[in-house]
């Protein structure tokens, strides 16, 4: 049964002109964030047609979570610091479950 506190969330991103290494950032990150008790799944994908584009799928245990999350030295850095300013394209939607 869904539980309906849960928050999940597409991102996609794609990398400026030259930052494909952006891929180093994610590599880093996921084993991090995947240690994160609120954290109930997180897949990353890398486009086969256009290595530059990655989806994130991410499943929060609930709200709270998500914000700890957001607080984490490793979202910090690996994510705000490094990566974001490497994109020239940032889109999250967020969903819940039925």
């Amino acid at each position: 049964m869904p539980n309906p506190k849960q928050l999940a969330f597409t991102v996609m991103w794609e990398a400026s002109e030259g930052n494909a290494e952006v891929a180093a950032d994610i590599t880093w990150f996921a084993p991090e964030a995947r240690k994160e008790s609120g954290l109930e799944l997180l897949m990353v994908n890398r486009c086969t047609d256009n290595p530059s584009q990655f989806l994130f799928y991410e499943v929060f245990r609930d709200k709270a979570a998500f914000a700890a999350h957001q607080e984490t030295p490793h979202f910090k850095r690996l994510i705000l610091q490094e990566a974001l300013p490497l994109l020239k394209k940032r889109e999250r939607v967020q969903y819940i479950p039925l």
